[in-house]
């Protein structure tokens, strides 16, 4: 064995916990410093704790934040355009779909809710001209603006 080469050994080595936790332990150094140890790491005291990393949690949390208040805002917005009100060409369908509809008494979005509400999709297949795509393209407009589908037209495939 060489000599000089190996670090000195301290056999009662005093190790130090940021909890102020400490004891006893063979080591190279004579004391040790640590940020967590077994008496308050998470795992072993069965509390939830996050340990933060260079302020990822709190960056993690703003971004949560942002998030929530966006979809507030698009439920609000919603809210705000009642079904009875919103005119069906404000959907987003093409030119089309809207004359098919408007041609069959169906001017709002809250019409076309009441009609899916009372017959499901067959309601509106029994129009002339009105076909599955456009049934499926106005129930995904209404989606997309925030419009709860009743029940009966959720259940038909698209």
């Amino acid at each position: 064995m060489k000599e000089k080469i190996h670090p000195n050994w301290f056999p009662e080595a005093r190790v130090t916990c940021a909890c102020g936790n400490t004891w006893t332990t063979g080591a190279s150094q004579a004391e040790i410093r640590t940020d967590i140890c077994s008496a308050c790491h998470p795992f072993y005291t069965g509390e939830q704790r996050i340990v933060d990393t260079e302020g990822q949690v709190d960056r993690f949390m703003k971004r949560l934040q942002v998030r929530d208040a966006r979809r507030q805002e698009v439920v609000e917005r919603a809210a705000a355009k009642t079904p009875l009100t919103l005119a069906i060409g404000e959907l987003g369908l093409d030119k089309r779909t809207v004359t098919l509809l408007v041609e069959n008494d169906i001017k709002t979005a809250g019409d076309a809710l009441n009609k899916l509400t009372e017959g499901g999709d067959d309601a509106l297949l029994a129009f002339p001209g009105v076909g599955r795509k456009v049934v499926s393209d106005l129930k995904r407009a209404l989606r997309a603006r925030g419009f709860d589908l009743p029940k009966t037209a959720e259940t038909t495939a698209e």
